[in-house]
């Protein structure tokens, strides 16, 4: 059933915004192999913004999984996101009615801005990220008197809409980068980088982690035969931005497990019995964008889907 339709039923449901890392793909200041690629019109390649998830149950009212920068363009591509018909709800209306952010990260919470012009809806984060963005002036600008922020603690579930229930637990990661010292850590478990676990009114559940430094034994135990996981699929190779030319970092240095490896998300997911199993946040430089590439069959064979945007999910 397309998440445009009207809902036959009350399911699970979710609309991949946008698929990319920070900065898109294809990056606008990056002639990467993937991005000169793509500008040159080879095949294989497909256009992606930057990180979010859009979440229903009945395809009328919707949540989104951090808001990036990109915002704008995504609800614009995405029909079940338009106000609805002003002569039920008036000139000014929004099926959105929650936004949820996982991290701090700018590619997570600068599409928070593209929400400012005074409509209702609550902003839910953990109380570390809450800090974060208090701290922040800008936020400001998102009007306490319709904006709701409400803090959430770890591992209790809540109602994220009517018959969605939501629990966010840590999984390892780092500050954002406009937070960084000296002496970065790149394996810290607590508020700063979350993910989301999502149960419908059926108890069908799905996982939503687009940021993750390893996979623990705890978050194995968690994942375990779920229906679902969007997972963090940054990298292919932890260092490929280094033998690219294009960055001095390796995935674990900015907080992202590689998909390839021994302690690579395909090895890690492999004996857990994931029935669906989707890469979200997938940097510029990552060869499996390319659908006819290696990488991407190595993928698939393991069972693995690309997100792309507009990507449709339900349970």
């Amino acid at each position: 059933m397309s998440l445009r339709a009207e809902a036959a039923s009350v399911r699970l449901r979710a609309l991949v915004l946008g698929a990319a890392a920070g900065g898109g793909f294809p990056q606008w200041n990056c002639n990467c192999a993937n991005c000169a690629a793509f500008r040159r019109g080879d095949a294989g390649f497909e256009a992606r913004t930057q990180s979010s998830l859009a979440v229903s149950v009945d395809g009328r009212s919707w949540a989104l999984l951090n808001a990036s920068p990109d915002l704008g363009s995504q609800i614009l591509k995405s029909a079940v996101l338009h106000p609805d018909d002003p002569e039920r709800a008036g000139l000014r209306h929004s099926p959105i009615g929650a936004v949820l952010v996982t991290n701090g990260d700018i590619d997570h919470v600068a599409g928070l801005l593209t929400l400012r012009e005074k409509q209702a809806f609550e902003l839910l984060s953990t109380a570390g990220i809450a800090t974060v963005l208090d701290a922040n002036p800008i936020f400001s600008a998102l009007d306490p008197a319709l904006v709701r922020r409400r803090v959430v603690t770890l591992d209790t579930p809540f109602e994220l809409l009517p018959n969605l229930t939501a629990t966010l637990f840590a999984v390892p990661g780092k500050v954002p980068l406009y937070l960084e010292g000296d002496v970065v850590e790149t394996d810290l478990e607590g508020e700063q980088t979350v993910g989301v676990e999502l149960r419908g009114p059926g108890g069908e559940g799905m996982f939503y982690i687009p940021g993750c430094a390893r996979m623990t034994p705890k978050l194995a135990a968690r994942l375990e035969g779920a229906d679902c996981v969007l997972f963090d699929g940054t990298v292919w190779h932890d260092d490929e931005m280094i033998r690219m030319g294009v960055g001095a970092k390796t995935g674990k240095r900015m907080g992202h497990m590689s998909m390839a490896g021994e302690d690579g998300s395909i090895a890690a997911f492999a004996p857990l019995g994931v029935r669906r199993r989707v890469f979200v946040h997938i940097n510029n430089t990552n060869p499996a964008l390319n659908r006819f590439s290696p990488e991407r069959a190595e993928a698939t064979q393991a069972g693995w889907e690309i997100a792309f945007d507009g990507m449709e999910i339900e349970l």
